[in-house]
């Protein structure tokens, strides 16, 4: 067992206290896309693609459709998941989406810095403002949109949510 990946993922949590103007290298945001395009999806199809936002004016213009992050004002950088709808593996995009933002969260945690996890699908109204603010296609959803930043210290803890009573052995 490896169990310093396993304690990474037990430490990983959700960051929304970020040290206002700190920068995230450009090396460490390739290696966060590396990641999660490394996650698992249906019949590797990889139904996903991925928009790097590292400039302040694109994430303060989406912090006026985005009420559930307004922590992106001090974040330095977010990643937006968006998945691929016009394919026959499109039926799987969600679950592509969810395996490459999972892989990313670990990345991030590993890179020593903060993230957090804002949904924007099923929340069309939330999904469609960004995909006009990031002009992506039309056969593009985006699904998720996760805050990156140098996280401030003492702030953001991870919580254990070991929970036995949710693991049922061999039938529920």
């Amino acid at each position: 067992m490896n169990k310093e990946f396993i304690d990474l993922i037990l430490q990983r949590k959700s960051v929304r206290n970020y040290v206002a103007g700190a920068a995230v290298s450009r090396e460490n945001l390739e290696a966060i896309c590396r990641a999660g395009l490394a996650a698992p999806s249906a019949c590797n199809q990889q139904m996903r693609e991925l928009v790097v936002l590292d400039e302040r004016a694109v994430l303060d213009e989406l912090l006026e459709y985005l009420p559930n992050a307004k922590f992106l004002k001090e974040a330095a950088a977010a990643i937006v998941v968006c998945g691929i709808t016009d394919n026959q593996y499109s039926l799987y995009w969600q679950q592509d989406c969810s395996a490459t933002v999972e892989n990313m969260l670990l990345a991030i945690e590993a890179c020593g810095l903060g993230a957090c996890w804002c949904g924007l699908f099923p929340r069309e109204e939330r999904a469609q403002n960004v995909a006009k603010v990031l002009r992506t296609p039309a056969n593009l959803m985006p699904m998720a949109l996760i805050t990156i930043g140098v996280p401030v210290q003492g702030k953001d803890h991870a919580k254990d949510k070991w929970n036995p009573s949710k693991i049922h052995w061999g039938k529920f």
